[in-house]
């Protein structure tokens, strides 16, 4: 098996053969665009690992790699649209430096560009892939719009935002693992394994995610730190929070959920309240939680330990991030 880096780098000088403009211009221009931002490239070095952990030639998954990535910026892409976003990963958006005509429509075709991937490979395994894909994608979808519901809802219960970030974040992640083990030819059971695992270790992501959008460090997190505060995002946190708070910190925090104050003082109050009340600890709690879940499964997997021990030190490497 190969390094991270290593993996990274084979799948980007795939990418980039792969990523070329072509006629139309203003089609494929955008579809570059979006796929040269960089990114962490998670999802795909995933589907590598994972034909390599089953003995599979990881450059056989490349294909699906890049199927699982194009379909990941595909959501970018639209969710940017609907979000009305100005930036990704600090560049304009799509729709910003075309329009959002020209968003709409490249998504479009990235979603389609990732189905037709999977014609690189032979009948069966082409059907266990668009099947496999066909489902995520459905899933992320009502992920998506279980998203744009909690935003007009004041009763979101911890379940409810569990599921959301399951469908909008994990299932892909699980995906790109189960891809990998397609294409090496594991057992079925061994791809459901491998699904479970991915999909578990993406959800201890999110809720990853969530923390260091409050706590991160401001120089690593690359992102604005407090920008779910500032959004008023029903996050694992804030419904900790309401459930843990006395009468006082409870009203406080729904008060502070209900306006569109960007102060400083309104992000730093609400911290205090994530920690006094428990929140902060409860959710560093569930992230544990759902990586120990995830490592449950990896004795079930027929490989060998010396593979078990490098997902499982991928997996503590990525709940140790700070970014």
């Amino acid at each position: 098996m190969l390094s991270i880096e290593k993996y990274q780098e084979e799948f980007i000088t795939y990418l980039q053969a792969y990523s070329t403009v072509k006629e139309p211009v203003s089609l494929y221009e955008p579809v570059a665009y979006i796929l040269g931002l960089g990114g962490k490239r998670l999802r795909p070095v995933l589907t590598l690992m994972s034909a390599d952990v089953f003995n599979g030639n990881f450059k056989e998954a490349l294909n699906a790699a890049l199927s699982i990535e194009v379909f990941h910026n595909f959501s970018l892409v639209h969710d940017d649209i609907m979000d009305d976003a100005p930036l990704r990963r600090g560049q304009k958006t799509v729709h910003e430096k075309w329009d959002v005509n020209t968003g709409i429509l490249s998504g479009d075709a990235m979603l389609i560009m990732a189905y037709q991937l999977f014609e690189n490979y032979e009948a069966n395994t082409f059907q266990a892939l668009a099947k496999l894909f066909s489902k995520t994608a459905l899933e992320v979808c009502e992920g998506q719009q279980y998203d744009v519901d909690f935003e007009t809802r004041n009763n979101v219960t911890i379940p409810e935002y569990l599921k959301m970030i399951e469908y909008k974040t994990a299932v892909l992640v699980g995906a790109a693992m189960k891809m990998g083990a397609i294409v090496a030819g594991a057992s079925v059971a061994d791809q459901d394994s491998i699904y479970e695992f991915g999909k578990n270790l993406g959800i201890a992501f999110q809720l990853q995610d969530d923390y260091l959008d409050a706590f991160g460090d401001p120089k690593t997190f690359g992102k604005q730190v407090g920008g779910d505060i500032i959004e008023n995002k029903k996050t694992y946190l804030y419904l900790k929070a309401l459930e843990f708070s006395n009468e006082t910190d409870k009203s406080q925090l729904q008060e502070l959920f209900s306006n569109t104050n960007t102060s400083n003082n309104k992000v730093n109050l609400v911290k205090h309240i994530f920690t006094t009340s428990g929140s902060a600890e409860a959710t560093k709690t569930a992230i544990a939680d759902y990586t120990n879940k995830a490592f449950l499964v990896l004795e079930s997997l027929n490989i060998s330990d010396t593979k078990k021990m490098l997902l499982k030190n991928f997996g503590i490497g990525l709940m140790n991030r700070t970014v």
